[in-house]
């Protein structure tokens, strides 16, 4: 007998009794709950959550993937916007490489990290201010939970530039419109995350992992996203020509 399944269902079932009978309380009484009763309800309306959602996934019936109704209103943050946090919580623009050198009691490696991954880059370093490798690496553990409780397998996504010196700015000017003089990647508290490419998490020596659209991907990213940016944690633009999340720490 699963003894186990059976304390589940009384859960679910002692919450919904619990509920009924003290809304029929309020009802027969002619009085509204007090902050007592309504903590009550509330807490045993959680608990009936995610007891629920514990049972889904143990089922195999995962969270939905809903996406954002629309990216360019979910993630509108201009560079002017962006700046401004930058010069905030950023370094001294660096001059080059040798400069970056020696920043780096300012800065800190992002360049290893189980969460995402890092392209080669040839345009920046990988180096962001503490406040901003916290926040990529909160990114990169929310969007592994969020992959787990959808049932979709666990990808890394990737970063595709970081700090830029002034000169990687002026070579870059050359041949990409969009890039900025007064980038925001100059103050090491900016990313570029893509969102048509993932890197698939496996054994490499075990068997391949099912295959998953860069679609799907990028709607769980962007919810991830979403998330952090509601709860103040970065600036986002929505990049079409460049393809990428152009985000920066706040």
């Amino acid at each position: 007998m699963d003894f186990k399944g059976i304390k589940e269902k009384y859960i679910e079932c002692f919450g919904i009794v619990v509920i009924v009978l003290a809304l029929g309380r309020c009802a027969y009484d002619g009085f509204t709950p007090s902050g007592e009763q309504e903590a009550v309800v509330a807490q045993t309306e959680v608990v009936i959550k995610e007891t629920t959602e514990v049972n889904a996934v143990k089922k195999g019936k995962h969270h939905p993937i809903r996406s954002v109704r629309s990216f360019k209103e979910c993630f509108p943050d201009t560079n002017a916007v962006q700046l401004t946090a930058a010069q905030r919580w950023g370094v001294k623009p660096v001059k080059d490489r040798e400069d970056a050198e020696n920043r780096k009691a300012e800065l800190v490696y992002i360049g290893a990290s189980p969460y995402y991954h890092v392209d080669p880059l040839h345009q920046s370093i990988p180096y962001m201010v503490p406040r901003a490798a916290i926040l990529l690496e909160d990114i990169g553990r929310a969007f592994f939970d969020s992959l787990a409780v959808k049932g979709v397998p666990l990808h890394k996504f990737i970063v595709t530039s970081v700090l830029r010196t002034q000169n990687d700015v002026v070579k870059l000017r050359r041949f990409n419109g969009n890039a900025t003089e007064n980038s925001c990647h100059l103050y090491g508290t900016t990313v570029d995350i893509c969102y048509n490419r993932y890197k698939t998490v496996e054994d490499p020596e075990g068997p391949a992992r099912r295959v998953v659209r860069n679609d799907t991907l990028k709607y769980v990213l962007s919810e991830v996203l979403r998330d952090m940016r509601e709860n103040n944690r970065c600036y986002i633009k929505y990049e079409v020509k460049q393809g990428c999340f152009h985000m920066t720490v706040r």
